[in-house]
């Protein structure tokens, strides 16, 4: 089965700390990018898209819902037609508050999305004004409320700790607020400073004050016992979710699954080719309505990159990975691959292999980058 991405690179406004391929834009979304969208969708599925049969779509940004739900129910419509689908498709549109509206929620429901993703980040007004969020506490709880009465029973809240100025009372505040809105699903973030960003350059000016690596790491584990007792499964590295909610888009990535990316900066990944499209939105559509194909980096991933990306990748779930099922894909075992790099990831009580799977510790968790690290 593979999976779906579309990527709405808009934004009401561009946060501080944000890495991702957006950018600012007032009002509804351009009209001419889900034009570009459609087309290179149909270039796709006529393609090496056809033949594929996708279990779940993720429209992602950026902010999918500054367009309007006539908009998204007209793109939702065309992915349905264009590609193969199993019965039950997971589909999630990313949101933030500011751009929740009932009539959008209620179109978006009706158009067969599934899965919705708000992206709270904090649940204080100071904090979110620090990291340049153009939403209120307000807005993120009314949100919530709409989502749930458009018939939304599957809702993940995305929450970022490690924020400047924050302090472990705060990080507390913000998942109990979470909690009593009773999510589906949580995302629990450590905020990552990335070069090119805003916060970057703030750092570099000594005009961030962020918390230090012990109340960050007090920070993370706070998180996981407060969720744990109030039933949350945590099912890869920063993820939690009540039974039967993991996100199953997600989950294809982490098993090394085959995807197809759409839209500005989208990737691809398919039997061991990976296609990055061109990051631009304007050259994207360029690109797009002038008939030449979206991507302009390609990637064949030899047998040794493929299996230690599958390692890197399944190790972010606390299931950890199958060693049969590398064997069976890639002929190769961790243990004879990475030989003594393994054996002192060990020792060190970082990994831990059985005779079916290979998984990170509890002690590895809160430096799993590092850890993932040594074994690319």
């Amino acid at each position: 089965m593979a999976g779906l991405y579309i990527h709405i690179p808009y934004c009401r406004s561009k946060c501080g700390y944000c890495s991702f391929n957006s950018v600012p834009w007032s009002g509804a979304g351009p009209e001419d990018y889900l034009d570009a969208v459609l087309a290179e969708m149909a270039q796709v599925a006529g393609g090496w898209g056809a033949g594929r049969v996708f279990s779940s779509i993720f429209i992602g940004g950026g902010t999918p819902t500054v367009y309007d739900g006539h908009a998204l129910t007209k793109l939702l419509a065309a992915c349905r037609a264009q590609f193969d689908w199993t019965d039950d498709p997971e589909i999630t549109i990313e949101t933030n508050p500011n751009t929740v509206t009932a009539a959008n929620l209620a179109a978006c429901r009706a158009a067969g999305v599934n899965r919705l993703s708000i992206g709270v980040q904090a649940f204080d007004d100071r904090l979110l004004a620090a990291i340049d969020r153009s939403h209120s506490v307000a807005q993120a709880m009314q949100a919530v409320t709409l989502a749930r009465q458009a018939g939304f029973d599957n809702l993940n809240l995305d929450l970022i700790y490690g924020l400047p100025s924050q302090s472990l009372d705060d990080w507390r505040h913000s998942i109990d607020a979470a909690l009593n809105l009773s999510p589906d699903h949580l995302a629990l973030y450590e905020l990552s400073i990335e070069p090119g960003t805003l916060f970057a350059e703030r750092q570099k000016q000594g005009e961030l004050a962020l918390p230090d690596d012990d109340t960050t790491a007090e920070m993370a584990e706070l998180g996981h016992e407060m969720l744990a007792r109030e039933g949350y499964r945590r099912y890869e590295i920063s993820n939690y979710a009540r039974a039967g909610a993991e996100c199953r888009h997600n989950l294809n990535y982490w098993q090394n699954g085959p995807y197809v990316g759409l839209g500005a900066g989208a990737v691809s990944s398919f039997d061991g080719l990976r296609l990055k499209n061109i990051d631009a939105p304007a050259g994207y559509m360029e690109r797009v309505k002038s008939g030449q194909v979206a991507f302009q980096e390609g990637e064949a991933l030899g047998l040794a990159a493929s299996f230690r990306e599958s390692v890197i990748m399944g190790l972010r779930m606390l299931a950890g990975v199958s060693l049969s099922s590398l064997q069976q894909a890639y002929g190769l075992a961790p243990l004879t691959y990475y030989g003594k790099t393994l054996e002192k990831l060990r020792v060190r009580g970082l990994v831990e292999l059985d005779e079916e799977r290979m998984w990170l510790t509890p002690k590895a968790l809160p430096v799993a980058n590092q850890v993932l690290a040594e074994l690319v």
